[in-house]
């Protein structure tokens, strides 16, 4: 690993799969001692995200586009130099350690599957490239444009099912509070999926790579207009079709028409 980041994941998986466990004991007096200083960069984000996929790509098979997802980061070609882990895998075929699968049924069930995704990243719309859709604040359930960061309130989730995840995602099935686009009386609102599922809301989209965001059953578009407010020159609508094209930073498959 570079520096530190996900070594106790990385143990964690290594201790249950190759056939160990871990204990919870509420008497332990094991503590985490952090130093005054920090010999090292302050900025640890590249090197806590090389650890993550480092991890993914040994232990987690097939799941590991989960945490590409999470960092936003393309499956092929990340162009993250991760190392050399063939010796890694090589230590875990001599151990006959159990596949990643074998884990979510029986150590974590709870854990929850995002593998319906087909895109996922940020969104961006022609007329302004150094906007993404993000989710705004959190009181209002009102998306926005705002200037690209590319942290968690602007990831984009699109489904197989043709929803639009925004935000965070629950990481448990027994968590639902993952927020879908729905158009609501023409306005674009983030609400819970399965509350827009259960109540029937407008919560399908179609989307093509470089082409319209388009509600499957009221057949208006996702679009930017001119915003009333300084702070935000441009703001979302949805209304008739007016040829507006969007982007998303990763495409994992054909995406559903």
């Amino acid at each position: 690993f570079s520096i530190k980041g996900n070594n106790s994941l990385w143990l964690s998986q290594q201790v249950w799969q190759c056939g160990g466990s871990v204990e919870v004991l509420p008497c332990s007096r094991i503590a985490h001692i952090e130093r005054a200083h920090k010999p090292y960069t302050e900025n640890l984000t590249a090197h806590v995200r090389r650890n993550a996929l480092r991890a993914a790509e040994v232990w987690m098979d097939n799941y590991k586009s989960h945490v590409y997802m999470a960092w936003n980061v393309p499956l092929q070609n990340s162009r993250i130099d991760i190392g050399d882990i063939s010796e890694r895998k090589a230590l875990r075929s001599r151990l006959k350690c159990q596949p990643f699968s074998w884990f979510l049924s029986n150590i974590y069930p709870e854990l929850r599957s995002y593998s319906d995704t087909v895109a996922y990243g940020v969104l961006k719309n022609s007329l302004r490239d150094d906007l993404c859709l993000d989710q705004g604040p959190d009181t209002d359930n009102i998306p926005i444009m705002y200037l690209c960061h590319g942290m968690t309130p602007q990831n984009v989730y699109f489904t197989s099912s043709q929803q639009i995840h925004l935000g965070v995602l629950s990481p448990t099935i027994d968590d639902d509070d993952n927020k879908c686009l729905v158009d609501v009386n023409s306005r674009p609102r983030l609400l819970e999926c399965s509350y827009a599922a259960t109540k029937h809301l407008k919560l399908t989209w179609t989307f093509a790579q470089g082409g319209a965001i388009q509600n499957i059953e009221s057949q208006r578009c996702l679009e930017l207009v001119e915003s009333k407010r300084s702070e935000l020159p441009l703001q979302l609508a949805i209304q008739d079709c007016t040829g507006q094209k969007w982007t998303i930073t990763n495409v994992l498959t054909v995406l559903p028409q």
